[in-house]
This record gives structure tokens, C-alpha cells and sequence, in this order.
């Protein structure tokens, strides 16, 4: 049955429309924010999916270039693989989404977002958000929470909630946060150097405009929402958590307390044996390989408990170390002679190499997509090899994971990286992550920032990230314990991944990963203290120590690129029809030549001679000729009466017979050919911008 809903929501219209399209789903809705349209549904498999330890849940938010009016590039002209954008959605409306569901459901479940139609004012994913919240609350899925999202910007130090276009383009700050009615339980932020202050008041704003949003979604819920499922449970029993954990959790707190993590692992390997054998030899063999994967399931869980008790009830990490101490820091840079710029950065076994290479602005990265972004000159690339977590398979094309991450280091730098005119390059880092346990998001943020720097890349601050992990006592969220700098186990076993980036000013990005219902304020503001803290930390005592500034100089093997300006009028002589003068300049000299609109013109090259001659060329052709100006030319034309000679690119003036020379001339073959060089002064420019010559005095015959 079809039914509307209407609210006000951040100062707009919020409609959504129930029971008119995609019948078949288990929830659906269209949702409208201004001329925004997104269709979500949600769907669910009827039996849960056996052998698995996790939610097996998938979110694909699709891009349809008919959306923003436009036809698909290419040859085939349709939509291909999902965008970069398109991933880093889904993984927004993922996180809040993900711990909420029932830890024992197994069903796979789907979000599909389409989108249908932007409005350049309203960007799609937060109604995308909204509309996965009301998809599945209304649905039949084992999904009971009310969840909202919105974004909050900073624009002339006010804070702006759902920013519109001209708004984004000012604004210093892009968040998205999701949240309950009590707990804020996503947060996503692009930052320039926001204070910890401010970036706690924009989440504390959002959140409050969410819980009206909760409201509104309940009462949609209450009107049209679907009974919930009854689901196939796959707790593990009481009795066999109860029996492994009396046997194997005592030995996983001493098992897992070593700084190694190679040690670690064998350590648990051998409760992991031991817990078998004990199995079987009270139960059999049968019943083990019946239970198997409960069996495993409950290992986890004790393992787990033993990791929380040891930082809860004892205040211990695994390695010994403090809960606000990181991990042994390193950092080396310049380690490549042919690259560009290089860095190697540590922190305990997680171990990041960043690379820079520098290029021409034609080698801005442009996008195909619903966003207004057409090009970026600064792109991060994350790559994270099975190597680096000691695993023996092949090597594939970068997921979703490390899309994501490479996206927030990108985001974490984007702040300090000069502008197109302070610094007119095309740049790109690649972080390869040689060693994983923990935090190489994080690393890769300060390798990079380091390679930068050893690039000769004048950025405005040093960046370093860190980030929190969180252990709440059980049935209390309320009563916990923060660690700084968490290693693998920590994340695993841990309520969540608190990411921050930033210079010594303020926060640059942020991440957050939660397996809880949510965080309090408090908590939030205890992260930012700690990141904070940790982050001077990392830049003084490490990476300034590393190196302490970028680079006066670039590298040898870098190309050399100038700039020059012109009268945008003058561009299409630079370019010549068809492109003739243009590609004759590039074909002598080798260099490269991106042209603006605005009459800025790049020379890029790797021989400072042939950039000095591709400029000069340029100039002389955008040159006006000037009255009373001496000029060397060359003839290039014989006529009855005279001479045309060419004194700039392009610009051909009369030498009329009587002003060659001081004497008296009969024929001009008799003192010129073709080719010639000859000194010419200009005597007279027309309004047709055809100008005459003289050479008299300036030449004896």
C-alpha cells in the first residue's frame, strides 16, 4: 500500500514514499531531499549461510550517469565497475549499520542504493543513509535500530548542516555522522586543521538534528513496518562457552601476553590444540567435527574475554605496554635515488613505504560521476600486499578496504598540499604496506607526509595519524578503557578504531569504526585528547627528526615545470588550427603544454634548455608587436614593391622598397631573398593590426 511521509529535516524537505515501487524486496523506500532521489531496498536470503563467524552483509550504492543528465563515456556507454565515490558511500552506510544487527545472525542480507536523480545542492548519500535506516526498519530483516545521518560543514567558522554547493566549495570541514537517539555511532570527516573543539560541536550539532530524524523514521516504522523475522540463531551454547572458557581463557591471558606477535599466534595456536584435545577426549571425535565451527566460535569469544579482562580488570595491553604509550617509532626518508621522493615509517610491526611521483597538470586524475569534481592533482593509492600479513596467496586488484583507506589518507593530506599555482604539479603517493598489526591507515598518513616532504612538495604542516581503541565493560558502555595507538589484536578483540589525522593546528580526517550501539560524548572527547597528545608526539619526536622541512630542491629524475600567463585571447594562436602550432612547439622542443581557460599556461620538461625555448616561442607568438620597437626578422616573402618580413611567430609586417636601405634600391631581389635575417624597426600599426616596417639605419646595403 502506497503511503507518503513528509518532514523537515536540516532546513529542507525530506520525503519518503513506502508500498509504490521494487514490491519484491523485503524493505523498500524512495527518498527525496530537495530534487535528490535515491531508491533503497533491502533483502535478505531465506536460510543463513553456514560455516561463518560474521554477517554476511553487502551494501552497493549505484551510480546512474542519468542522474546529473549525462550519457557514459567510452565505446561501450554504460555504467562499468562502481566508482571510487560509489565505494566509499557504501562503506559509510556500512559502518553504523553493521554492529546493530544481531551478533548471531548469519542470513545474507543486502542494501542496494540507486541513485535516480542529484541535485547539485544535496549530495546523495545522506539521503542514501537515511533511507538504508528506514529500508530496514521497515522491513521484515532482524534490524531494530533507529539510526539517522547528516553532513555538517564549516563555512566562515559557522557551523552548516547538509551544506549546498556553493557552501561545500568554502567550507573547511566535511563531515557525515550517524547516529542513534542516544549514541553517536559514525563518524566520517575531511577537515582543514579543524580544532578538537569545533569538530566536537559540529558532531554534537549533528546528532541533534538525528534524533528529530530518529523520531520521524519511527513513526514511518510504527505505520508501515513488517514483523520481524523469526532467524536461525547461531549463538554458541552456554554449556560449550561455558566449558571452553573455564579451560582456555586463563591460558589465552598468558598466551597472548608477549610483545611478538609471531610468538602470540603460536602461543594461541597451542590453546587453540590444547582445547581440541580436551574437547575431544571428554566429548569424542564425532561430536567435534559436528561442532566444529561452534567450537571455533567460542574459542574466539574466549580469547576475546581474555584479551578485554586483561585490559579491563588488570589494565594490561597485550605487549606491555601503557595504555597511552605507542609503539617503538622509525622513520627513514630519500631511500630510492630515481624516485621522486621516499619514506620508510614504522610503528611496531605495522611498516609503510610511501612513494611520490611528480608529473604534469595533464596528469590530473578526471572522474566520469554524479560528483562535481571532475579532476584531482593529488591522488593517494593504498596497497596492501597478503605479504605484509604473512599469508601465501595471490596478489589481487585493490578491494574495498583498500580503497577506503587509501581514500582517508588522501584526505588526511589534502589540507596541506600547496596549490596548482604555488606548486603546478600532478602528484601521486602510493603506500605499500610491507607489515600489518594494526594502524596502517595511520602509517601510511605519516609515511607519506614524510616522502612528501623528501619530494620537495612544499606542503603547508606535517600530518601524522593515530588512533584510540576502546574496551567497555559488559552491559555498561558507560564504564571504560581508552589505549592509545592500538595493534591488531587490540582492533580485533576491541569496541572500536578511532581514527584521527592532523597537523599540530587541528584535525585534518577522521575514521571511525564501531562494534558497539554507539559512543558518548564523553568518550569522543577523550579520543581527540588522546590523538591529539599522540600526534605532537609522532611529529617531534620521529618525523621532524626525520626530516624537518620539505626539500629546497627536486629531484634530478623529476620533470621541471613552468608557468607562464597569457592573454586567454591569445590561446587559440598558442594552439593553431587543428593544432598546428601547438604540436610543432612540442615536437621540437619534447616538453609537454597544458593550457587553462584562464590563459595559464604549463611547460613541463626534463631539460631546462628545450622548457627556456618551448617559452620563449610561446611568448614571442602571444606577443604584441610593439610602435617604434626594433626587431630581428626574417623575409619570407618577395614582392614587386617590397618584402614581408616575420618579426614574431605568426606576425608578418610590409618593408616597402623605399624603406630597405638609405640608398636608392631598383629591385629588392638585388638586396634580399628569402630567408634573410634582417633588423626592422616598426613604424605604423593599423586598426586591422597590420603594421609597416622600416630598416633604414638599421642596415647599409
Amino acid at each position: 500500500m502506497y503511503k507518503k511521509f513528509e518532514t523537515t529535516f536540516a532546513g529542507r524537505k525530506l520525503i519518503v514514499e513506502t508500498g509504490k515501487m521494487a514490491g519484491l524486496a523485503n524493505g523498500s523506500c524512495l527518498v527525496r531531499y530537495g530534487d535528490t532521489a535515491v531508491l533503497v531496498n533491502v533483502t535478505m536470503s531465506k536460510e543463513p549461510r553456514e560455516g561463518i563467524d560474521f554477517l554476511p552483509l553487502s551494501v552497493d550504492y549505484e551510480e546512474r550517469l542519468y542522474a546529473v543528465g549525462k550519457i557514459p563515456g567510452g565505446y561501450i556507454k554504460r555504467e562499468g565497475r562502481p566508482t571510487t565515490k560509489a565505494i566509499l558511500v557504501s562503506r559509510v552506510i556500512d559502518r553504523p549499520m553493521r554492529p546493530l544487527f544481531p551478533k548471531d545472525y548469519r542470513n545474507d542480507t543486502s542494501i542496494n542504493v540507486l541513485v535516480l536523480a542529484v541535485d547539485p545542492d544535496i549530495l546523495p548519500e545522506v539521503p542514501a543513509s537515511i533511507g538504508a535506516s528506514i529500508a530496514l526498519n521497515i522491513s521484515d530483516i532482524p534490524f531494530d535500530v533507529l539510526v539517522g545521518t547528516t553532513k555538517v560543514g564549516l563555512v566562515n567558522d559557522e557551523l552548516v548542516l547538509n551544506p549546498n554547493l556553493e557552501q561545500r566549495e568554502k567550507s573547511k570541514l566535511d563531515l557525515t555522522v550517524s547516529a542513534t537517539p542516544e549514541k553517536v555511532c559514525m563518524i566520517e570527516a575531511g577537515a582543514d586543521q579543524v580544532p578538537d573543539e569545533k569538530m566536537l560541536e559540529a558532531i554534537k550539532l549533528a546528532h541533534e538534528e538525528i534524533k528529530g530524524l530518529c523520531k520521524f523514521i519511527d513513526n514511518i516504522k510504527s505505520e508501515v513496518g513488517k514483523k520481524k523475522v523469526e532467524y536461525k540463531s547461531f549463538e554458541v551454547p552456554q554449556d560449550l562457552k561455558e566449558f571452553i572458557a573455564s579451560i582456555a581463557t586463563e591460558k589465552f591471558k598468558l598466551a597472548v601476553q608477549t610483545k611478538d606477535k609471531n610468538q602470540r599466534d603460536e602461543n594461541v595456536s597451542k590453546v587453540n590444540e590444547f582445547v581440541k584435545e580436551e574437547y575431544i577426549k571428554k566429548y569424542g571425535q564425532e561430536l567435534y567435527d559436528e561442532n566444529k565451527s561452534m567450537i571455533s566460535e567460542a574459542l574466539y569469544k574466549a580469547e576475546k574475554m581474555a584479551v578485554r579482562s586483561l585490559v579491563i580488570e588488570e589494565s594490561k595491553r597485550v605487549d606491555g605496554r601503557g595504555l597511552d604509550e605507542i609503539r617503538e617509532l622509525s622513520a627513514e626518508v630519500g631511500l630510492f635515488e630515481r624516485v621522486h621522493g621516499s619514506a620508510l615509517f614504522s610503528r611496531g610491526l605495522t611498516q609503510v613505504l610511501s612513494m611520490v611521483t611528480l608529473g604534469s597538470i595533464s596528469e590530473e586524475q578526471t572522474f566520469d560521476g554524479l560528483d562535481e569534481e571532475v579532476t584531482k592533482r593529488y591522488i593517494h593509492h593504498y596497497n596492501f600486499p597478503p605479504y605484509s600479513v604473512g599469508e601465501a596467496r595471490p596478489a589481487r586488484g585493490p578491494g574495498r578496504r583498500e580503497i577506503g583507506h587509501g581514500a582517508l589518507a588522501e584526505r588526511a593530506l589534502e589540507p596541506v598540499i600547496p596549490s596548482k599555482e604555488e606548486f603546478p604539479y600532478t602528484i601521486r603517493v602510493v603506500s605499500e604496506v610491507l607489515s600489518s598489526n594494526g594502524s596502517t591507515s595511520q602509517g601510511s598518513i605519516c609515511g607519506s607526509t614524510l616522502a612528501l616532504m623528501d619530494a620537495g612538495v612544499p606542503i603547508k604542516e606535517p600530518v601524522a595519524g593515530i588512533s584510540t581503541g576502546l574496551f567497555t565493560k559488559p552491559g555498561d558502555s558507560t564504564d571504560y578503557i581508552m589505549v592509545t595507538d592500538i595493534q591488531g589484536i587490540e582492533d580485533f578483540f576491541g569496541d572500536m578504531d578511532f581514527k584521527v589525522a592532523g597537523t599540530k593546528n587541528g584535525i585534518t580526517a577522521i575514521q571511525v569504526d564501531i562494534k558497539i550501539d554507539g559512543l558518548t560524548y564523553e568518550i569522543i572527547e577523550e579520543a581527540f585528547a588522546r590523538t591529539k597528545k599522540a600526534r605532537k608526539y609522532i611529529l617531534d619526536e620521529v618525523m621532524l627528526k626525520a626530516i624537518d622541512k620539505p626539500r629546497q630542491n627536486l629531484s634530478k629524475y623529476a620533470p621541471k615545470i613552468e608557468t607562464i600567463k597569457i592573454n586567454p585571447d591569445k590561446i587559440r594562436d598558442v594552439i593553431g588550427t587543428g593544432g598546428k602550432v601547438i604540436n610543432k612547439i612540442i615536437e621540437e622542443t619534447g616538453v609537454k603544454i597544458d593550457i587553462e581557460d584562464d590563459g595559464t599556461i604549463f611547460v613541463s620538461g626534463v631539460e631546462q634548455e628545450k622548457l627556456d625555448q618551448a617559452i620563449k616561442t610561446i611568448e614571442d607568438i602571444t606577443a604584441e608587436v610593439e610602435l617604434n620597437r626594433v626587431y630581428m626578422g626574417k623575409v619570407t616573402k618577395i614582392l614587386q614593391f617590397g618584402a614581408l618580413v616575420e618579426i614574431l611567430p605568426g606576425k608578418e609586417g610590409l618593408l616597402h622598397i623605399s624603406k630597405i636601405s638609405n640608398e636608392r634600391i631598383k629591385k629588392v631581389e638585388d638586396v634580399l631573398t628569402v630567408g634573410d635575417d634582417i633588423l626592422v624597426k616598426v613604424t605604423e600599426i593599423g586598426n586591422d593590426d597590420k603594421f609597416s616596417l622600416t630598416a633604414k639605419d638599421l642596415m647599409r646595403v
